[in-house]
């Protein structure tokens, strides 16, 4: 729905060529869109802060490969900026995966966005990733997934319960 628009003004397509770069370099296993962008793919657009790639490290070391990949991004032209890599001026975060978030990864839906390959996750674990969470933005974004998205509500439920996670009442 919206992060596949050709107008956008976030530089999406930037993060999705280093995130592939990462992959080809060797540095992660692999990665996908996650958080709050993910889930404009499905739903309509709302504000949002940053981008949230979430990566398979290699490295499972306590600090998961991650000053590999500031090094290799800082080559590349990008800034740091506290937690985030800033790619024309736009916050992006590179996150280990780990249990949900690594299924995931794993699991994330290919995509194409302004001619780059890319992978986002799907509808279902972004539910159950809102749900693992719970502030209240993300009981918002699981009511906002549930009207809007297209849901399969048997993996849904498959995760949920994988996972010992519940819904709230909404």
């Amino acid at each position: 729905m919206g992060i596949d628009s050709e107008s956008d003004d976030l530089p999406l397509a930037d993060a999705f060529r280093a995130a592939n770069g990462l992959v080809s370099a060797g540095l992660v296993e692999d990665c996908a869109l996650g958080g709050a962008l993910a889930a404009i793919y499905y739903v309509e657009p709302f504000a949002t802060y940053d981008a949230d790639i979430f990566f398979i490290p290699k490295d499972t070391g306590l600090t998961a490969g991650i000053p590999a990949i500031y090094t290799y991004l800082q080559a590349q032209g990008w800034q740091v900026e506290r937690e985030h890599l800033l790619v024309r001026g736009f916050p992006v975060q590179f996150l280990a995966a780990h249990g949900l978030t690594e299924e995931a990864v794993r699991e994330a839906q290919a995509i194409e966005y302004q001619g780059v390959p890319a992978k986002v996750f799907r509808a279902e674990h972004i539910i159950a990733i809102a749900a693992s969470v719970g502030r209240h933005k993300d009981l918002a974004r699981i009511e906002q997934m549930l009207q809007q998205a297209d849901v399969d509500k048997r993996r849904l439920d498959n995760i949920l319960q994988r996972y010992n996670l519940r819904l709230s009442k909404l």
